[in-house]
């Protein structure tokens, strides 16, 4: 059984382009939601100054979705620089394996939890093939390697969509955090959707996810916190 607080189980992505956006959603949604995250974009165009306008406006917890991707003594520098943010949650990739993931050692116990990222909801299970992955390997199989080597590497846990997270809960456990993006409430219609293994709040978490991230379908929304909340309630409305 999972205890986090309905709230802390759901991130809201802040996928907007610079810090006046980002601001306005923070102070929208103080309160309600229990994760924020920032991604590429609004850290690219605004640097470690947005993590503290977070801070200064929220106490909620930051999830920085950097997905790093480097040799490993960058990696681990990498890591102790989010350390010094103050941020609760940061991604790397799983692709070069062990010898990636392994970093996630460098701030074992510091606060910061490294999440694996496994293959990106984007990604249609067609696609597999092109991006060289043997024809035998489905996205489930691989999910579910890549999240036993993560695990096994010290990785406090991964992000996967909601289409793999009951097997790899079972395979890996309570203590093992599992993250799902491309959540679509059954009432949010998204225009021009990427997203391809996409889950409903209560799909996603009853299958194991101990977190979901959402992002357009409270952003778009005419009343984002009025949204929030509803999936909140959603999310308590789940059978424990």
């Amino acid at each position: 059984m999972n205890a986090m607080n309905p709230q802390d189980r759901l991130i809201f992505a802040l996928d907007v382009p610079g810090k006046k956006e980002a601001e306005h959603y923070v102070q929208l949604l103080d309160g309600v939601v229990g994760c924020f995250k920032v991604g590429l974009e609004l850290f690219i165009s605004e640097g470690p100054d947005v993590i503290k306008m977070i801070q200064d406006h929220s106490a909620a917890n930051i999830f920085l979705d950097l997905k790093l991707h480097d040799i490993p003594v960058t990696m681990r520098g990498a890591l102790r620089s989010a350390e010094k943010l103050g941020v609760r949650y940061i991604t790397i990739h799983s692709t070069e394996g062990e010898t990636i993931l392994e970093t996630a050692e460098e701030v074992r116990g510091s606060g910061l939890e490294v999440l694996a990222v496994t293959v990106l909801t984007s990604t249609s299970a067609s696609s597999l093939a092109s991006l060289g992955i043997r024809d035998d390997l489905n996205a489930a199989a691989l999910v579910l390697d890549r999240a036993i080597r993560a695990q096994n590497s010290g990785c406090a846990g991964i992000v996967c969509s909601g289409e793999e997270a009951k097997l790899v809960k079972q395979k890996c456990g309570e203590g093992f955090k599992i993250v799902v993006p491309g959540i679509r409430p059954e009432w949010a219609r998204i225009s021009g959707d990427d997203q391809n293994r996409i889950a409903t709040p209560s799909q996603a978490i009853e299958d194991g996810a101990d977190m979901i991230v959402v992002g357009r379908p409270i952003r778009d929304a005419e009343d984002p916190r009025a949204a929030t909340q509803k999936i909140i309630e959603e999310i308590k409305s789940i059978p424990r």
